[in-house]
């Protein structure tokens, strides 16, 4: 396999992108992590290099009745560039369900669109009776030694490159036509360099093979590293990296999002999910007692769609172990709400959620950022505890994170006398206690949310019960706070927050 990846003609449209050292993430580790960067390629992957290399080898005849591809993604555009600088005509089909940006981009370089199904498995059916109709070759995305040979030219780069002997090489995995390629090239030039397998721990069907004896068909995988979520490994991948392979790893959405984090401190760059994946992976070797000091990542692609962003950004902190998320109890009582949050100490928040909803207790969901990592948070826990405060963690319950966080309220029984407020909060610690001691305890707080979103300063939604004989003295509290405010007056909020209907509750509405 060797001799074929060296042959592979991947100059004629692949860039060697460079190798670099990872500075900030070296420090973090106590490693030196290297990062080769793939997402540097005109179609932001390293799929243009396998593709090409498949196509570079067809004969006169096969090039005249053109190429078929199924795809969702990067290899889409990789047989779409190696086509047009081929001159070859070029189909791919897509699912349905193809983000519109990545269809057009196929589109600009001068590929033919056929969008079928509403997953890989549908387009590639048709894609196979394309080729049937047509007469065309069908470039498979990963199960193809030229494929594959391809693949295995971002190894040759990278060991020639690096002025160091890597240590470990980790390498993102989905239907293995890369790990092939790279395991094959390493473990021919540099035996001691260990080769490493990163999957999403919902699509980790090379592990399954490996486990198997051969490539089986896993089932419906997870979908957030579309790019490597594959049911069944290719037979080429398996045959050739099986016996390679030294480590497969499995990381979690909140590892891959917090690796998205990690590429992007170093290099200003956001890569996809699948393309953070061998970052993941060397976060988790190294937490599992990993040895070697020059670890590389391989970059794979950064096709990432602006809705996908919002994901990661959410759960970026929480893979990365900065941030924690829990629920508490806090006795409707006068002052208890800023008695909970001198409790907390001087820790930075990244979310609020809070609405009254009963006289006796309220719940309210809180997320923080600890300095020292999540390491410490049963010290505050306990801390909690000895205050008064039953705590929750939910730093690691996948509903919490999906859905909980955004679905804190409902309507409040005493709503005809409160009032929303939206406020500008600057974003560093204390900045909520400080508000809470101007308030004293004077009127209820019936809702509270606050999002930390990065900025200079955050946002806060908030309500207040205040009856109609206080609203002088409410005003000049709202004055003095020194916060920028403004009185919130919104359909939408009538709708999801206004009064219960029926018999207002007047009486034994408790202050925080």
């Amino acid at each position: 396999m060797l001799n074929r990846i060296v042959a592979a003609p991947v100059q004629a449209v692949a860039r060697e992108t460079p190798v670099e050292r990872a500075a900030l993430l070296s420090e973090k580790l106590g490693r030196s992590i290297w990062l080769k960067r793939e997402d540097l390629q005109p179609v932001f992957s390293f799929k243009l290099r396998g593709a090409y290399a498949r196509m570079a080898r067809l004969s006169d005849s096969e090039r005249a009745h053109g190429v078929v591809a199924a795809s969702a993604g990067n290899h889409a555009q990789g047989v779409a560039l190696a086509a047009s600088r081929l001159g070859i005509q070029a189909t791919v089909v897509m699912p349905r369900t193809t983000p519109a940006i990545k269809v057009e981009a196929v589109r600009r370089l001068g590929a033919t669109v056929i969008l079928h199904g509403d997953g890989y498995d549908a387009a590639q059916a048709r894609a196979h009776a394309e080729c049937g109709d047509l007469g065309a070759t069908f470039i498979h995305p990963f199960d193809d030694p030229d494929v594959i040979a391809g693949q295995g030219t971002v190894a040759l780069e990278l060991l020639r490159q690096m002025t160091v002997t890597p240590d470990a090489v980790f390498v993102p995995v989905g239907g293995g036509g890369l790990l092939a390629g790279v395991a094959a090239a390493v473990k021919a030039i540099s035996p001691k360099t260990r080769v490493v397998g990163v999957e999403p721990a919902g699509a980790a069907s090379f592990a399954a093979a490996l486990a198997a004896g051969g490539p089986v068909d896993i089932g419906p995988v997870n979908l957030f590293a579309d790019g490597v979520a594959v049911r069944k490994v290719g037979e080429w991948p398996y045959r050739i990296a099986a016996g390679l392979v030294d480590e497969m790893i499995a990381v979690s959405v909140d590892e891959i999002c917090a690796a998205v984090h990690d590429v992007f401190l170093d290099t200003r760059a956001v890569i996809e999910p699948a393309g953070a994946l061998a970052v993941a992976g060397i976060r988790r070797y190294l937490e599992n007692g990993g040895c070697g000091e020059h670890l590389v990542a391989i970059n794979s692609g950064a096709n990432i769609s602006l809705e996908r962003m919002a994901h990661v950004i959410e759960r970026a902190e929480i893979g990365a172990g900065r941030e924690i998320l829990f629920t508490a109890t806090i006795p409707e009582q006068p002052g208890s709400f800023l008695r909970f949050c001198r409790a907390l100490g001087r820790q930075e928040l990244t979310e609020f959620n809070y609405r009254y909803s009963s006289m006796n207790q309220a719940h309210v969901f809180v997320g923080l950022r600890l300095e020292k990592g999540r390491s410490h948070r049963q010290d505050l826990y306990q801390r909690l505890f000895a205050a008064g405060f039953e705590v929750l963690d939910l730093t690691d319950n996948e509903l919490a994170r999906d859905h909980l966080r955004h679905m804190v309220g409902g309507r409040c029984p005493a709503g005809d006398q409160e009032q929303l407020y939206r406020f500008r909060f600057p974003e560093r610690p204390g900045a909520l206690e400080e508000f809470l001691t101007q308030l004293k305890g004077r009127w209820s707080i019936s809702l509270f949310h606050y999002r930390n979103h990065g900025a200079a300063y955050g946002r806060v939604l908030a309500g207040f019960l205040v009856p109609a004989t206080d609203q002088a003295a409410f005003q000049d509290f709202l004055d003095a706070a020194g916060y920028p405010w403004e009185s919130v007056c919104d359909p939408a909020l009538d709708r999801f927050l206004g009064p219960l209907p029926g018999p207002v509750v007047q009486a034994g509405v408790s202050t925080l």
